[in-house]
């Protein structure tokens, strides 16, 4: 092991979760292993949710039990020195056992909710000493004053200071935003690094879902989706309909007898108004289930499903029980994961605070460390991205956890007015996002103009022109062209003729390329490829092979993999002929012709291009073979294949794929992606217009 970092709280509800997982991701960034260990975790069914949340989301290479070091009953009982230390030991030897076989180990201190604050503190601050680590200590703000934080910081420091024990940073989190200006100048003197993180309504509330498990309640009714809705608040419903459309507000879950079917209908009905005060589920007590009747009419409403849950509790226990609930992030709850990371990102200078823990960097490239990097960029620069399929859940879904990481600035259209339906319906946030309905757009008209000029050799009349820019395809590549956005991701919602038809007739190849192409970023344990072309061209020839070989170099070196390509056939170097290889061969010239600077090899086998010994022995003075980064298939049967084996058979992340070749960045999506690969995909296509933009305007 190299190193450790560990987090530490003085009291419960502090957030000490959420500046966890920032620093996990933040870790998975700069170090190829990463390790995750608790001293001290409860018993409880399911496990320690932030240990699994860690060891999912990371794929570490850890079982749960190893995890941490013993369970709160363990502890409880000592009181003694010696038994202390007996603990102790039992600690630090798992964590040595894990610590073995990683990088840097990301420790989570207790949850003070077991021993004394007193024994917690000291058995946390005494196991930070006896690994060496600095401690990132993070306090709350919420329901104390400015001094108060301030004088527990301090004193925080001071009892870390008496146990020899090295703070690294603090990290005050749910700060009221009424004292965040107190709260900075108060701690400004400390000698470590100090970073504020604001109060986030959201993160105090549970989901549906959450709510179902907490509580013991059966789901009746409802969808992934709705049952991800946040719980803002409840109310019981005792009052007639008419009283009770008063007092409802927003994200409300109500607590009724099941045999209110009023009141089910008219919390199913609240999704479908615009008025506000859209119910997130119906909690039903006593056991009593609604008529047979009721959830058939339920199943016949358009949209998402009105989540019903049933508790056996009666009203009262069920109302009091919701006041303790504390919502936990798990490893399936994408949205507060996202929302979580982009109060952390936003709030904390990562940089700094990894100097401030002395991690250094790792060579190795791992699939975290490419995708969180990808993140990274985009955001340095932010870029506007338009995302034309608004009327799919899967699209708005996406687009909230964009804006939430602050991935970019996002434009989103609605081609049939039901996006604030839609979002509402979910529970979706699109606060900062724009949205345009095509057909009433200001835009249409000038739009139509220029489609017309374009597309009027071809055939196309003025009336044509001006129906095909109400299609969001053609709108959304309009507003590429014309530079009102920087990119767009589409196809969750069509096919990839409906996407890449409209770029290629007003945006267009870019100079010199005669081809659009596609790449995959192939993520290996250590390291990410490029292949390419995967998925759009059949059968290029020589000259087409060499523009998709080209393309594949520019985007690699977009993403800072440095280009050496290898130029794929069943024949290495001079040792076969046939006209599949002398294609190969041919495309080869022509790539060394038009690109003299770039490092390619070819023809060539694939173990040759990435063995190092089998290179030694086919082609001992080529700078590529054994060292290739980007792969070039000579035809899409073969490219397709590939890319699918390696992916399956290695266990490798597949991402893409990556349109190249035009003047300005569309990307496809799969028409069964997930809201992930929407998520990735946008964050692609952000660093490609960066790179574009700096490519074709090098002064700016």
């Amino acid at each position: 092991m190299k190193s450790a970092v560990f987090v530490m709280s003085l009291e419960p509800e502090s957030g000490k979760s959420l500046v966890t997982l920032g620093l996990a991701e933040m870790l998975s960034q700069r170090v190829g292993r990463i390790g995750y260990f608790r001293p001290v975790v409860r018993e409880q069914p399911g496990g320690d949710p932030m240990i699994e949340l860690i060891r999912h989301r990371y794929h570490l290479q850890q079982t749960y039990k190893e995890s941490f070091g013993l369970t709160t009953d363990k502890t409880r009982g000592a009181g003694s020195p010696a038994e202390v230390d007996a603990l102790m030991a039992q600690v630090m030897a798992k964590f040595h056992q894990l610590a073995d076989r990683c990088d840097v180990v990301l420790v989570e201190g207790t949850d003070y909710a077991g021993a004394s604050a007193a024994f917690e503190f000291d058995l946390n601050a005494r196991l930070a000493t006896n690994l060496g680590a600095p401690v990132v200590l993070v306090l709350r703000g919420h329901g104390h004053r400015a001094d108060q934080v301030a004088g527990a910081a301090r004193a925080g420091l001071g009892s870390l200071a008496d146990h020899d024990a090295a703070p690294a940073a603090v990290i005050i989190n749910r700060v009221d935003p009424g004292q965040q200006k107190s709260v900075r100048e108060l701690v400004a003197d400390l000698p470590v690094p100090v970073w504020l993180l604001p109060e986030e309504p959201r993160m105090a509330h549970p989901t549906v879902r959450q709510t179902a498990a907490l509580l013991e309640a059966e789901v009746l009714h409802g969808n992934d989706d709705t049952l991800g809705q946040d719980v803002a608040s409840v109310k019981v419903a005792a009052m007639t309909v008419p009283h009770l459309l008063g007092h409802l507000s927003e994200g409300v879950l109500l607590i009724t007898s099941g045999d209110r079917a009023d009141v089910i209908l008219t919390a199913t009905l609240t999704q479908h108004s615009d008025a506000g005060g859209r119910v997130s589920a119906v909690l039903l007590t006593g056991g009593l289930r609604p008529d047979g009747q009721v959830l058939e009419i339920l199943d016949t409403i358009p949209g998402p499903p009105m989540p019903l849950l049933l508790t056996e509790r009666d009203t009262f226990t069920t109302a009091a029980a919701f006041d303790n609930l504390r919502p936990v992030t798990s490893a399936s709850d994408s949205r507060r994961i996202a929302l979580s990371l982009g109060l952390f990102e936003t709030h904390v200078d990562e940089d700094a605070l990894a100097r401030a823990i002395d991690v250094a960097e790792s060579t190795a490239v791992t699939p975290l460390m490419f995708e969180h990097r990808l993140l990274a960029r985009a955001r340095a620069d932010k870029q506007r991205i338009v995302l034309p399929e608004g009327n799919d859940d899967r699209v708005l879904l996406a687009a909230e956890r964009i804006l939430q990481r602050d991935v970019c600035e996002l434009v989103i259209l609605d081609p049939d007015g039901s996006v604030p339906e839609r979002a509402a319906r979910l529970g979706v946030s699109l606060d900062g996002a724009k949205v345009i309905e095509p057909t009433k757009s200001p835009l249409r008209d000038g739009f139509a103009k220029k489609l017309f000029r374009l597309r009027e050799a071809k055939g196309m009349s003025r009336d044509m022109a001006y129906d095909a820019i109400a299609s969001v395809s053609m709108f959304g590549t309009m507003l590429v062209d014309e530079g009102l956005v920087d990119g767009m991701v589409s196809g969750a919602a069509h096919t990839t003729a409906d996407t890449i038809r409209p770029a290629l007739q007003v945006i267009r190849t870019t100079p010199g390329v005669s081809i659009v192409s596609s790449v995959f970023f192939m993520c290996l344990h250590d390291r990410v490829l490029v292949y390419g072309d995967c998925a759009v061209n059949p059968d290029p020839d020589a000259s087409q092979l060499a523009d998709i070989a080209i393309s594949s170099a520019g985007t690699a070196a977009a993403f800072n993999i440095e280009p050496r390509v290898a130029m794929l056939s069943y024949s290495t170097g001079s040792s076969g002929g046939g006209g599949d290889v002398e294609k190969v061969r041919e495309a080869t010239a022509i790539v060394r012709e038009r690109a003299p600077g770039l490092a390619v090899e070819g023809p060539i086998q694939y173990d040759a291009a990435v063995d190092a010994s089998v290179a030694a022995s086919k082609l001992p003075e080529s700078d590529v073979a054994g060292r290739a980064t980007v792969f070039v298939f000579p035809d899409l049967n073969t490219g397709n294949n590939t890319y699918k084996a390696v992916q399956r058979s290695a266990d490798a992340i597949a991402i893409g794929p990556v349109l190249q070749g035009l003047r300005k960045p569309v990307n496809d999506l799969s028409r069964g992606c997930t809201v992930t690969d929407i998520f990735n995909t946008v964050a692609i296509t952000a660093v490609q217009a960066q790179h574009l933009a700096r490519t074709q305007n090098p002064t700016t």
